[in-house]
């Protein structure tokens, strides 16, 4: 197998059309609270692209809640929903374009509030630069896969175009 890398920020500052299927298969490094290092296969992701995707939360404009999106990509978005639920994103694209990419899913963990549950993944993390945190961080592990699309998932309200587009990649066993 070959050997891990983290990924820089060039992996990052694409579309997240070019980024959310190459996340796809690569390792979220989460260190734990003993030191030790757990790494979760990327399994599902989502697309959320720009001020003019109704999906996005960008599409609300430019808020506090939002800001990290506009930096260059490579950051972490979490926010909290249902009173319940921190909700994975890894920030994608270049300063000022807002995209993210919603990590759903990983080995051992399908739904992206089970996910963060299961792997503490909290408010704290909103910021985070997983180019040079020392606590969480992706690597591409040199496997290959293949994926699938499909419509994302829970965004009707969106309306019929940006719901019906297929920016959810998942991985093909």
């Amino acid at each position: 197998m070959a050997s891990s890398d983290r990924l820089n920020r060039e992996f990052y500052i694409r579309d997240v059309l070019e980024v959310a299927p190459d996340l796809i298969g690569k390792e979220l490094v989460i260190r734990s609270e003993d030191n030790s290092l757990n790494k979760y296969l990327i399994t599902e992701v989502e697309a959320y692209r720009g001020a003019e995707d109704r999906a996005c939360h960008a599409s609300k404009g430019r808020t506090k809640r939002t800001e990290v999106m506009y930096d260059e990509g490579g950051k972490i978005y979490v926010y909290f929903v249902y009173g319940m639920y921190w909700m994975l994103n890894i920030v994608a694209g270049g300063k000022d374009n807002p995209q993210a990419a919603l990590i759903r899913g990983v080995d051992g963990f399908d739904g992206p509030g089970k996910l963060t549950r299961g792997l503490n993944i909290n408010g704290s993390f909103y910021g985070e630069d997983l180019t040079v945190s020392n606590r969480i961080w992706i690597e591409d592990n040199g496997i290959s896969c293949r994926y699938k699309t499909s419509r994302r998932i829970g965004i009707e309200y969106a309306g019929e175009l940006w719901s019906k587009k297929q920016w959810r990649f998942y991985f093909l066993r």
